[in-house]
């Protein structure tokens, strides 16, 4: 007789747990298989969430290395869904320990076949039909909808494996219900309005801390620094030119450009420009204004990036001047907390929301539409999928809905922020914005020797980690993609792609440009260029433009979301008071930091170091282990870096990127 182990970890799911009976077979090599065994131990609740359980069985048949594994459930008992992570067989004889990934929810009488690593493209897998019933049952569960007009496409229904782990969710709940049932924070904010710019420095406590953003926030350096290191730094590009509908004139500018002509700051590339046009038209909350700024801003001989001119609406005229830092003290700061106010509603409505969370969300409903578990794609992109679609599901109820967060707080308000998703996303590419040095070419700010804008430590950090990202998932598609053969005939990769590009409708999300050229993947490149934009997308872009948000928006008049009044439509010289009657009261700022401290914190685990393992398969394992050791380099390099600055970036070190847009 030969005994076996066995290892059954239940996964961490709501209602993962089983009590019904379970049996397996356990198979080798030459048609060799064990015959059904119960799984079961006396006076134990077996298979609780969570929890791994370990069983000895005995049989006449000797398999040194099993290579599959035949589970069956039955219906029995009060609560008999039964969602597996994986399941680990030792032969006690041989010494030899096969890794069976399950990652699936076991239908009831029903047999699964799962092989050893469960990977393989779906030409080669011996079960086709067992994979193709799976498949279709997850299109019944992923289907597309367009929630609201021109936003990108979510998910019908919630499937039940997108929900929030039952830890992950319990960790939301308590740190928002902690946060809002701090009395003393309450106490200390009160209602009413702000009496003075030093009134708004005297009310931070223990529980949230100081925001970096209240340090020099008046400052124009403070002000260039957000455009490169804070919440939206994907807006500025290189000034080429003047526009037309901008009334800057040279003669505006000269004493600001370090003794340089506006042709010679243009030639040595230190003027850069902002153009938020795509604020024009969008609704606004009733008794409010959201400005749609021009900005310009240059380089200074210490390398600062400096604003130089601020015009607050599109189209120049008398009663919408362009604001100089010359201009009297407060009103060139009221100028900028204008700038700050369109600035914070399109970090908000299109960088964050738009970009990544809503525009990934079709990505996920594609790939578990289009890809077997067992697919080795699925399983590089699954850790980064985890919990987008629950987040979404989330934070529509709580963020956009009428009465809503965004609604009390940010100038745009729901109708607004949804008008502007649905511009925003209407023109995402996955070739430029989601592929990072084209995004900074179309810029023109591709740079890697610090030349230009050599304080963009954000751009640099980025292009680290994109070329990180593309190192690891080239090594790895090339693993399971060694001929152009295995592109074409994989029938599961090319479906992803379909879904991914079809316009919109119910099989389909309208992403543009992805290389799915002639209706087909066709080379390896094409599969690095898709997957590499997904992982970046869902994991270094979403850090940058999230986990920064509390130290920017927790001081309000660092930047503002919406502001009382109407902004200035002259230069006359302004007074502290003015600008203080312009911010929020105190409830909608305390409001604003509590959502702000909450999306801060990471709570999911560091980018490498995934929540659930997929990939078992040795040479994809060794892989991974790889880029690990890159992300690590990465780290260093920052570290050291910062060591010397006297204001570091520390958004984007590695240790500090979530795997997956999960907050």
């Amino acid at each position: 007789m030969t005994s076996y182990e066995i290892q059954v970890k239940t996964g961490d799911k709501l209602g993962a747990g089983t009590d019904a009976n379970i049996d397996i077979v356990l198979l080798g090599s030459c048609g060799k298989q064990t015959k059904s065994a119960n799984l079961d131990c006396w006076f134990r609740d077996d298979f609780e969430r969570c929890k791994t359980d370990c069983f000895t069985i005995q049989d006449i048949t000797d398999i040194p290395e099993v290579n599959e594994i035949r589970l069956r459930r039955d219906k029995a008992g009060m609560f008999c869904d039964w969602f597996i992570e994986k399941i680990e067989v030792t032969n006690q004889r041989s010494r030899n320990t096969s890794v069976f990934p399950i990652l699936r929810w076991i239908r009831p009488c029903v047999d699964l076949y799962v092989g050893r690593y469960d990977v393989s493209l779906p030409q080669f897998d011996s079960r086709p039909q067992q994979r193709s019933a799976e498949l279709d049952e997850k299109r019944k569960l992923y289907q597309f909808e367009e929630k609201a007009p021109g936003l990108p496409m979510q998910v019908k229904n919630v499937p039940e494996d997108e929900e929030f782990s039952f830890c992950h969710e319990f960790d939301l709940k308590r740190r928002y219900v902690g946060l809002k049932a701090c009395t003393t924070l309450q106490m200390i904010f009160g209602d009413g309005s702000w009496k003075t710019l030093d009134d708004l420095t005297s009310v931070y406590s223990k529980t949230f801390g100081e925001p970096k953003g209240m340090k020099d926030w008046e400052s124009d350096l403070s002000f260039g620094w957000q455009r490169l290191n804070s919440v939206n730094p994907n807006l500025i590009r290189l000034c080429t030119h003047i526009p037309d509908k901008f009334g800057v004139t040279e003669e505006m500018i000269k004493p600001f450009l370090g003794g340089l002509s506006l042709s010679q700051a243009i030639t040595d590339k230190r003027l850069f420009i902002i153009d938020l046009e795509i604020l024009d038209g969008i609704s606004v909350v009733d008794g409010y204004v959201c400005p749609t700024p021009i900005a310009l801003f240059f380089v200074n001989s210490k390398n600062q990036l400096l604003p130089v001119a601020i015009q607050l609406f599109q189209q120049k005229g008398s009663d919408n001047p362009v604001f100089l830092p010359s201009d009297p003290p407060y009103t060139w700061l009221m100028a900028k907390m204008w700038y700050n106010v369109g600035d914070s509603n399109y970090h908000q409505g299109i960088a964050h929301l738009g970009f990544t969370h809503l525009a990934m969300e079709g990505v996920c409903i594609a790939a578990n539409r289009s890809l077997s578990p067992s697919h080795p794609m699925f399983k590089l992109l699954a850790p980064h999928l985890l919990y987008i679609i629950a987040i979404n599901d989330l934070g529509l109820d709580t963020l956009l809905s009428p009465g809503g967060f965004i609604d009390k707080t940010m100038v745009v308000g729901f109708k607004g922020i949804l008008e502007l998703i649905a511009k925003g996303t209407s023109s995402w590419r996955m070739d430029i914005e989601g592929t990072y040095p084209e995004f900074l070419k179309e810029r023109g700010l591709y740079c890697k020797d610090g030349k230009i804008l050599p304080t963009f430590y954000q751009r640099d950090d980025t292009l680290e980690l994109f070329e990180a990202i593309r190192n690891y998932v080239t090594k790895y598609v090339h693993l399971y993609y060694d001929t152009p053969d295995k592109i074409n005939n994989d029938a599961e990769i090319q479906n992803f792609g379909r879904e991914l590009t079809m316009p919109k409708c119910e099989e389909c999300c309208g992403i543009l440009g992805v290389p799915f050229k002639d209706g087909k993947f066709s080379s390896a490149e094409d599969l690095i260029l898709v997957f590499t934009s997904v992982i970046y997308t869902c994991s270094v872009v979403h850090a940058a433009l999230n986990f920064p948000q509390y130290d920017t928006y927790g001081f309000p008049p660092n930047y503002p979301t919406k502001m009382n009044g109407i902004p200035p439509k002259d230069k006359r010289p302004l007074q502290e008071e003015e600008v203080v009657k312009a911010l929020v009261d105190r409830s909608s700022a305390l409001e604003t930091m509590i959502i702000g401290k909450i999306l801060s914190e990471r709570s999911t685990n560091a980018l490498g170091d995934f929540e659930v393992n997929y990939i078992y398969d040795p040479p994809a394992v060794a892989i991974v282990e790889e880029f690990r050791k890159d992300l690590k380099n990465i780290s260093s390099k920052i570290h050291e870096r910062n060591e010397k600055l006297e204001r570091g970036y520390e958004y984007l070190l590695p240790e500090e990127i979530p795997n997956s847009i999960s907050i």
